[in-house]
């Protein structure tokens, strides 16, 4: 009885990572289902169609679509300037809380309880401020600032995307930061005060220590920024403006047409965000590898 209780225990020992690692496993199993599909349907693989012949006519189609270079010029334009945005932003709010010192757990909440709120709330709130009715235009409008109400450029539709860029920056700033603070509060303690002994100004060791210092984690955190800019839908979807139309929202309209045919279309678009995404995820993997060589 010892020996099997003793096996038994062994089994269930040797057992327990493979089980614990069973519900991962489930969840990439179905991820990698799910993009092998959405890329056999790309090329016009469709079996519950009786399609099985891949072809390249919805690359085609979709690579000389008249709208295409506008949409994905406009989702690189949005990508690019609300991460540098970003970028700078969380620098500056990580910046300010290191100077004030707070502890490391209130830190951490100043930059979680943006990072809580979902995009669409942030939309919300944006247009409840920003739009013809708004508080901010009212505001405006009462000052003699704005001839009307009206006369604020539109949060919704404006071809400038600068609604599209503000909900970003007020959701990713926060996100900056909260990659960055505990990194830059260390650095600050530790070799920003060293520098500040030997004569140093607090801006040059800012710039000449801690900014260095912190640069992988910067450049991580603009492309983790960049690829989600890029490829997500719901914002430029509900504050962007009929034309050009971002290249999410472009696959989203597609893939809602009627003519499940273009669904095929909208995979093919979804090629081409997911080419631009992962030369972002293979920058950032190229970063962990340096960082981990100088290590």
């Amino acid at each position: 009885m010892v020996v099997h209780s003793l096996k038994a225990r062994r089994m269930g020992r040797a057992a327990a990572p493979y089980l614990l690692l069973a519900p991962a496993a489930v969840l990439v199993g179905v991820f990698l289902f799910g993009v092998a599909n959405g890329v056999a349907q790309g090329f016009g693989i469709m079996p519950f169609l009786g399609m099985y012949e891949p072809t390249l006519g919805y690359w085609v189609q979709v690579l000389t679509r008249p709208d295409l270079a506008a949409s994905v010029q406009f989702s690189l334009y949005i990508a690019f300037v609300s991460s540098a945005i970003a970028l700078v932003g969380g620098v500056l709010l990580s910046a300010a809380l290191c100077a004030v010192r707070q502890t490391r757990m209130l830190s951490l909440v100043n930059v979680q309880i943006p990072l809580m709120c979902a995009h669409i709330l942030v939309v919300l709130f944006m247009v409840s401020l920003f739009a013809g009715s708004g508080l901010v235009t009212r505001l405006l409008f009462h000052l003699g600032l704005v001839s009307s109400p009206s006369g604020f450029p539109s949060i919704v539709g404006d071809p400038s995307g600068w609604g599209i860029l503000a909900t970003y920056v007020w959701k990713e700033v926060p996100f900056v930061a909260f990659c960055t603070v505990t990194l830059m509060s260390h650095v600050s303690d530790r070799y920003g005060e060293a520098a500040a002994t030997m004569g140093a100004s607090p801006v040059r060791v800012f710039f000449t220590v801690t900014l260095p210092l912190c640069r992988g984690a910067l450049v991580k955190a603009f492309l983790v920024v960049f690829a989600f800019a890029f490829g997500a839908y719901e914002v430029p979807f509900l504050l962007g403006p009929t034309l050009p139309k971002a290249l999410p929202v472009l696959a989203y309209l597609e893939f809602q047409n009627p003519d499940i045919l273009n669904r095929c279309v909208a995979m093919a678009l979804n090629g081409i965000m997911a080419v631009v995404t992962s030369a972002a995820a293979a920058a950032y993997f190229a970063v962990l590898r340096k960082e981990g060589r100088r290590k």
